[in-house]
């Protein structure tokens, strides 16, 4: 287990969550629910599996495409992204 890997990520994730609309969607389906339990067992599972689909797909594109392409396609998707939500495309 890399240690330094594992702290980074989760801060990166834990960081990115916070406020966002995963978080604010399980808020309102706890306040609704009389079994938060339920709620929380629920958004642990489906956020790991999401966590997990990810990792799959990103292990079996790197053995595909150079890293260096997928940085630079993953920025320029970020950057398309954020100018579509600015000019209210999205």
């Amino acid at each position: 287990m890399d240690w330094k890997v594992f702290f980074s990520t989760f801060a990166l994730i834990f960081f990115a969550e916070l406020g966002d609309k995963t978080q604010l969607t399980v808020m309102t389906l706890s306040a609704q629910s009389d079994s938060a339990l339920s709620v929380f067992i629920g958004a642990a599972v489906a956020l790991s599996v999401s966590a997990l689909l990810g990792v799959i797909f990103g292990e079996a594109i790197t053995k595909l495409v150079p890293t260096q392409y997928i940085h630079l396609g993953a920025g320029i998707m970020f950057v398309a992204l954020g100018l579509l939500l600015i000019w209210g495309k999205l």
